[in-house]
Parts: structure tokens; C-alpha cells; sequence
């Protein structure tokens, strides 16, 4: 999934009276005389606000106008910050018992930004468990036993992978009316490395935006995310186009079924002649018929190069080598038992009987759906009369 927010960052509402006016205010920890910013996350971007001198007391308030839910990034520095989500009129206050914030830090006042306080603590705990999980592995490469100690820490490492990610959808089911499921759509373990990263999580962006379609229609976030979802939809669209195009490219347009004597005959062995890809079944009236109009067909060009390879979708071997017999059927004659779960039924995307498609000397169609006069004509024009 592409990132589409600079998401680590403070959420304000802008307004020109006091409903439309926030307070960020708080306490920090050994931060005297340091200034604190506060940033506005925009799409993929980020304005600064305002900044202020944090007093020898730790303490520093922000006054500002909000006229709508937003993403707020408060910092220190760059790696020292927290993410705030704010609506209009809130009044949030932090507090922070170390100068470094992230993971020691508290917040009330703003239900989006304790909410967003959270998501981003238990990451914070699940990275510090990767980290502690790779120590451990790299400082013992070479260590007497180290495969079995390996193979424990490599299940240990997924476990604590798939618990934050359900710990993430989780959250997500439970706050789809909070921008804040936004922010657990988009964490990251690192710059490359989502923690919803499946394809088919896709599934919780729609959830989400559903869902704020409802609650925050005018949002920019809101429509940013659903522009985010139609992109990944056309993304995830044509990986399956071209996932179906190479499955076909790899799966071979042939046929190997047995023929009345058992014997089988393939379809690929028939290049070097123009062929009618027949298919039909012995109780298919419709079929019988079209049979009959093959056989002076057959007869006029089978010397020049035609042939017919016939696939039936009988289910009774002797059923269908009486039908053949029955209406002396000169051509190549195979059956797929297996029929209604025929594999060449999807293979060629036979929908009904009757069907054929023609096929060149080199094995490509260059047809198909040719009944009667249609046929006829397309025989002519290949062989010349």
C-alpha cells in the first residue's frame, strides 16, 4: 500500500471564534528553554503553525484556529514528536516524563488523539520486540546450537509480526467513525515496510472510507484516502489482469484426450494443418446437426490440409462411440469424461455447445464461432477455393 499521509503528526482545527478554536497545551520533562513546533499535516505534506519557547518549567501552550478535524505533528525534533488528532473546540493537554515524547507520553482532552497516542505506543512496543529478537539472533550466528535457536526466534519474529497486524485491524473495525483509523491504515515498522501490507487489506481501506464517507464527507483526509483506494483498486485490477495473462501464457492452449480406441491425440500434433476446434456432445441435438454440415466440408479440403479434432463432452464412452458410428464422424474424434468439470471447458471458455474455434498451421487461433455459411467462406479464403 503507497503512503499517502506524513501521518506522525498533531491534528488542529481551524476557526474564527472559540468553536472553531483549539489549545494545545502541556508538561514536559527536562525540555526547559527549548522550543516545541507544531505542524499542520496537509497531504503529503506538512505547514509548521507555530512554534514556542518552552518555559523552566517545562510547560507550553498553543492557542489556535481549527475549522475542522486534523492531523497535528508536535515536536522536538525531528525523531522526538508525537501525532495529535484534534476536532474544533478541543482543549488537549500533554504531559511527558522524559524529554524524548514518543512512548512516554499521556493525553486528555481529544478522544482522536489519545486514540492515535495508542496505536503509535503499541508499535513503538512491537518495534522495540523486532529490535530485541534481531539482537539476539545476530549475536549468536555463530553460536554451538544456533539453528534450533534460529527457528525459535524466527517464529517468535512472525508471531510478534501477525500480533501487531491484528492488533492494527482490530483497532481499525473498532474506530471506522475516527479519522484516527486512517493513521492504523498507514503505520509503518519502517520507510519500506507497512504493517497491513497484504494485498488484500485492501479490504480496510473500503471499510474505512466507507465509513468516514459518512461521518467527515468534507474532510480532505477523507477524500484523500478514497483517491488513495481508487489508485490501489486500478492497481489491484490490473495485477489480476496480468496474473490471468501470465497463468495463460504459461498454461498451453493444447488438448490430450483418448480417441474411441483409447489412443491419445493431442491437438498440438495436428500443427502443420488447419484445424477446426470442435466442441459438441452426442445429446445435443443442435450438435448433431452441425456434424452433418461438416462432413462434405471435410471431404472437400481434409487433402489440401483441413482437419477437424472434435472434443465431446459425453459422459458415457459408449454412448458417444455409438453417436459417432451412428453418423460415421470421419474426423478425430476425443471425449473429456470429466465433463461438467471439464479443465477445457475454462481453458477455451466454452459458455455453450456447439462451439469451435479454427486454428493455423502454427497452433494460433484465428477464429472462432464459425457455424455454417461461416465457415464455409472462412475455408475458401484459406484454401483458395
Amino acid at each position: 500500500m503507497k503512503k499517502l499521509f506524513i501521518l506522525l503528526i498533531p491534528i488542529v482545527l481551524w476557526g474564527c471564534n472559540d468553536k472553531n478554536q483549539i489549545q494545545v497545551s502541556g508538561n514536559i520533562t527536562d525540555a526547559k528553554n527549548v522550543f516545541i513546533v507544531i505542524e499542520r499535516v496537509n497531504i503529503n505534506s506538512k505547514k509548521i503553525i507555530d512554534s514556542v519557547l518552552i518555559k523552566s518549567s517545562g510547560n507550553f501552550k498553543f492557542k489556535l484556529d481549527a475549522p475542522e478535524a486534523d492531523f497535528y505533528k508536535l515536536s522536538l525534533s525531528e525523531n522526538n514528536f508525537i501525532t495529535l488528532l484534534i476536532e474544533p473546540g478541543e482543549k488537549i493537554k500533554l504531559k511527558s516524563n522524559s524529554f524524548y515524547i514518543p512512548g512516554n507520553s499521556t493525553i486528555s482532552g481529544s478522544a482522536g488523539s489519545t486514540f492515535l497516542l495508542d496505536i503509535d505506543n503499541h508499535l513503538i512496543k512491537t518495534i522495540s520486540i523486532l529490535d530485541s529478537i534481531t539482537k539476539v539472533y545476530q549475536a549468536n550466528l555463530n553460536m554451538e546450537g544456533f539453528d534450533t535457536l534460529s527457528m525459535e526466534l524466527n517464529t517468535l519474529y512472525d508471531k510478534t509480526l501477525n500480533n501487531q497486524r491484528r492488533y492494527s485491524i482490530a483497532f481499525i473495525l473498532d474506530h471506522l467513525g475516527s479519522l484516527a483509523s486512517i493513521k492504523a491504515l498507514y503505520q509503518q515498522y519502517d520507510d519500506n515496510t507497512y504493517v497491513l501490507n497484504d494485498i488484500k487489506d485492501i479490504q480496510f481501506m473500503k471499510l474505512v472510507s466507507d465509513s468516514l464517507k459518512l461521518y467527515y464527507p468534507e474532510s480532505k483526509h477523507t477524500k484523500s484516502l478514497i483517491a488513495n483506494l481508487n489508485n490501489e483498486m486500478g492497481r489491484l485490477n490490473q495485477f489480476k489482469v496480468n496474473k490471468l495473462i501470465n497463468e495463460a501464457e504459461a498454461q498451453s492452449l493444447d488438448i490430450s484426450l483418448p480417441d474411441p480406441s483409447g489412443d491419445t491425440i493431442s491437438l498440438s500434433s495436428l500443427q502443420g494443418k488447419y484445424v477446426l476446434l470442435s466442441f459438441w456432445a452426442s445429446w445435443d441435438q443442435a450438435s448433431i446437426a452441425e456434424n452433418l454440415s461438416f462432413k462434405p466440408l471435410y471431404e472437400k479440403y481434409k487433402s489440401s490440409g483441413f482437419e477437424i479434432y472434435q472434443v465431446s463432452f459425453d459422459t458415457n464412452m459408449e454412448t458417444w462411440t455409438r453417436a459417432i458410428q451412428f453418423d460415421e464422424l470421419p474426423w478425430i474424434n476425443v471425449c473429456d469424461l470429466a465433463y461438467p468439470n471439464s479443465k477445457v471447458i475454462t481453458l477455451f471458455n466454452i459458455k455453450g455447445i456447439p462451439s469451435n474455434y479454427f486454428v493455423d498451421k502454427e497452433g494460433t487461433i484465428i477464429g472462432s464461432e464459425m457455424h455454417g455459411k461461416a465457415l464455409k467462406i472462412k475455408l475458401e479464403q484459406v484454401f483458395g477455393f
